[in-house]
């Protein structure tokens, strides 16, 4: 029985619709490159080298993002309930200003990490438009004030304030921007917990390789379809399980026993990295990476 309660729910079905504009439509995350360079030919049949495209992307980029997200979301996640935060001792606005700072530190950590330019422009091109989606399209106007009560409008108050500060950073380039910082953040201050986060991230990166295939006329919109539902929850499921505990490090202590080497974000495919690099090069293309 669906209880009117569940918010989160509904928060799964809102950011799952295929036409928020996230900026992933015009992204392949380097199939187009995979399938021009003749790596896709050796497999029998389309779908088993999308599938095998897939689980290799999946694993590589659950490893790389999943940490990011996770510090993201857990450190907006602690403003927003006013918990206390990881090193930060002073009230309001130094709370704030601790925030912005450490959003900023993993911006710049994962763009030191990614290490191709066109994942790079993909990452910033996606994370900025996630930005603009709360501003634009989840922040309350004051015509719908008489559908939230008090402690609601202090909340989103203090997130939209957090995210349009950290946007007008990125627009004035004093700040990456990245995508899985974004969506953490932005997952935090919608109240989406942080399995579900995790989870939905990776759903959405799988369909969005699925997407481009349709696009590359390597499947069709049935074959996408049933990949989506037969192959790729378990991959999702296991990389989601696997990765759910890697971070970054940037919010731990002294103190913390942090082992960067087995919980810290890593590329697990470099032969997927080069590909990725070599999307400009390619003499006609359809999609930004």
């Amino acid at each position: 029985m669906y209880s009117a309660d569940d918010k989160e729910a509904y928060l799964l079905l809102l950011l799952s619709d295929s036409n928020l504009p996230t900026g992933s439509f015009v992204a392949s995350s380097g199939l187009e490159s995979y399938v021009k360079h003749g790596f896709s030919s050796s497999a029998s049949t389309p779908d088993v080298a999308t599938v095998d495209f897939l689980r290799d992307s999946l694993a590589s980029y659950a490893s790389s993002a999943l940490p990011f997200i996770s510090d993201a979301h857990r450190l907006v996640e602690r403003y927003a309930s006013d918990q206390e935060l990881f090193g930060c001792v002073g009230g309001t606005e130094q709370r704030f200003d601790h925030v912005i700072r450490t959003l900023t530190d993993l911006d710049e950590l994962y763009q030191a990490m990614t290490l191709n330019h066109v994942a790079r422009r993909a990452s910033m091109s996606q994370g900025v438009a996630l930005l603009t989606l709360y501003a634009k399209g989840f922040s309350r106007t004051p015509s719908l004030s008489a559908f939230a009560g008090a402690d609601s409008h202090d909340h989103e108050a203090r997130m939209k304030k957090l995210l349009e500060q950290f946007k007008t950073r990125v627009r004035r380039e004093e700040v990456f921007g990245h995508l899985p910082i974004c969506w953490g953040a932005l997952t935090a201050a919608l109240g989406l917990s942080l399995e579900r986060a995790q989870y939905l991230h990776l759903f959405l990166h799988a369909r969005s390789l699925l997407s481009a295939s349709v696009r590359l006329n390597d499947l069709g919109p049935y074959g996408a379809q049933q990949i989506l539902l037969h192959a790729v929850r378990p991959l999702v499921a296991a990389e989601a399980t696997r990765c759910r505990d890697l971070r970054t490090g940037l919010l731990d202590t002294s103190e913390d026993d942090f082992d960067e080497t087995t919980q810290g974000p890593a590329n697990t495919w470099p032969l997927g990295e080069i590909l990725a690099c070599r999307h400009d090069l390619q003499h006609s293309r359809i999609f930004n990476s």
